[in-house]
């Protein structure tokens, strides 16, 4: 009898292994710092430290006083991933993966979580340094692989058992989904805004974007959009390289570009309450 044919790839696998990953590497920036309350010493520049001025002034005997200076410490933001991997995010699910391998091993405090119908906290596979064996090993944990979407109910997962472990000041939070959800939005606002409140940035990466028709219609996007800082479209590598660049360089006045989704959702509330009525 012919051999069986081959069992399908996992879904993580929706891409092809020639997935450049070597761009996905150029795309992390090394300037993607903020200011610390705390300072370091410097040689040369920066503002006069009294204390180690003094210190060094003592080991001489007074004889003369040499200044010492300290500078702000900076140190990259706390960065927190919840990766929706239902079934209309399979194809982009590689992507975002390699992305999300990038940036955890290129600096510190890189947080991912994968959520369909529940909550996965797969950051320690991902601090492999093979990217084969690192994503293979993150969808082994993961048992909701292209199935529904609670996003409120996962979210609220997050809220009361990591929000408080992973987001600290100055944290950026990425909230990869396109909002379609099983339960119709319900808890959805609440959740969002929570992460909000907790973070310095909420930002919402959403591949439905690529639609120059996309309108805010369904239940779960009409209830995240208000509580988001940014909204970005997140379907190709050109879209990671600007949100790379756009974290790199601190980048995020998108006021105007929030004030159009936010009045458009007004519309769309306006009309189907005409419908109603």
């Amino acid at each position: 009898p012919p051999p069986p044919p081959p069992p399908p790839p996992h879904p993580l696998f929706f891409f092809t292994q020639t997935t450049p990953y070597e761009l996905l590497s150029g795309l992390v920036g090394s300037e993607m710092c903020i200011r610390d309350r705390r300072y370091t010493m410097n040689s040369s520049r920066g503002i006069i430290d009294l204390r180690g001025t003094l210190r060094a002034s003592m080991k001489r005997a007074g004889d003369d006083i040499p200044l010492k200076y300290k500078t702000i410490r900076t140190k990259p933001p706390a960065l927190v991933a919840l990766c929706d991997i239902s079934g209309s995010m399979t194809r982009y699910s590689r992507m975002l993966l390699h992305f999300m391998h990038t940036l955890t091993n290129a600096r510190s405090e890189v947080f991912t979580f994968l959520f369909g119908t529940r909550l996965t906290n797969v950051t320690r596979y991902l601090r492999n340094k093979d990217v084969d064996e690192s994503l293979e090993k993150a969808s082994q944990a993961v048992n909701d692989w292209s199935g529904g979407t609670r996003i409120g109910e996962c979210l609220h997962d997050f809220n009361y058992n990591w929000a408080r472990r992973v987001l600290s000041r100055g944290s950026i939070v990425l909230l990869i989904s396109d909002g379609l959800d099983r339960d119709s939005g319900v808890g959805l606002s609440k959740e969002v805004d929570k992460i909000k409140r907790s973070c310095n940035r909420l930002i919402w990466l959403n591949p439905l974007l690529r639609f120059d028709q996309f309108s805010p219609r369904s239940m779960g996007v009409r209830a995240i959009l208000p509580n988001v800082h940014e909204f970005r479209p997140v379907h190709s590598l050109n879209s990671l390289r600007e949100l790379a660049q756009a974290l790199g360089t601190h980048n995020f006045d998108n006021k105007s570009q929030m004030q159009g989704w936010i009045k458009k959702l007004h519309e769309i509330e306006s009309e189907t309450k005409n419908k109603v009525n």
